[in-house]
């Protein structure tokens, strides 16, 4: 699992270094592969076989009905395959680093089974507001047995 958060820099081709932490669950699956796909104002990164699941998913959505069919298309069309390389970096294409505002400063946070890259002052005002609406949404996951 994925977890913890960590600041990082994108180097001016794109690349970022994944956390050793996130590198070794990416070991331990035996793949270094990763999808990552824009999400808001974000982007999220599987591990290639949680992104097959994720996908079986998607694939079990209406695609009559137009919100579901708008959210698959979104995610699965701007999902890109990308490797991690021998330093621990990846590359993030130019059409996604724009999708999420990523510019030099970025933070990967851990999200239980993928992790995801957001710009520094995005994820400092994410944080915020979550922070602000703390109650509301520790009582809705009250219901939930969490």
């Amino acid at each position: 699992m994925f977890r913890g958060q960590y600041e990082h820099t994108i180097d001016p081709k794109g690349r970022v270094s994944v956390p050793s932490k996130f590198r070794e669950v990416l070991a331990a699956k035996g793949d270094g592969r990763l999808v990552i796909t824009p999400f808001e104002n974000h982007l999220m990164a599987y591990p290639f076989d949680e992104w097959r699941t994720f996908e079986d998913r998607m694939a079990s959505l209406s695609f009559v009905k137009e919100e579901e069919a708008a959210f698959v298309r979104y995610l699965i069309s701007g999902a890109v395959d990308c490797d991690v390389d021998k330093q621990g970096r990846v590359l993030i294409p130019p059409t996604l680093r724009e999708s999420a505002g990523l510019e030099v400063e970025v933070v990967l946070a851990g999200v239980l089974k993928k992790f995801e890259i957001w710009d520094k002052k995005r994820w400092t005002d994410e944080r915020k507001k979550t922070l602000e609406n703390f109650g509301s949404i520790k009582g809705a996951l009250a219901g939930l047995g969490l």
